[in-house]
């Protein structure tokens, strides 16, 4: 894996953990896909802290590109609905 690879995977696994607050989710590919270049582009100068990460990624939300928008926008409803149905079941 070259370092590029590397760094990209990193970017790619932190821009989900931003758009997911369950950590039970699975790592989505459409979000490394969609969002490793708008992380690249928007927060390369947070790596390789990933709460940074994160945080740069939620804070430019309104800069990215309109594929990681709708990942982050739908990735978000989905963890949403996860805690709703955590919380129903307690």
């Amino acid at each position: 894996m070259t370092r590029y690879q590397t760094i990209a995977s990193l970017i790619a696994l932190t821009t989900t953990f931003a758009l997911q607050t369950s950590p039970s989710l699975a790592f989505s590919q459409e979000a490394q896909q969609m969002c490793s270049a708008d992380a690249m582009r928007l927060c390369s100068s947070e790596i390789p802290d990933i709460p940074r990460i994160t945080a740069c990624m939620v804070r430019n939300k309104a800069q990215v590109s309109p594929g990681c928008r709708a990942v982050m926008d739908r990735e978000h409803a989905a963890a949403a609905a996860a805690r709703k149905r955590e919380a129903a079941a307690q």
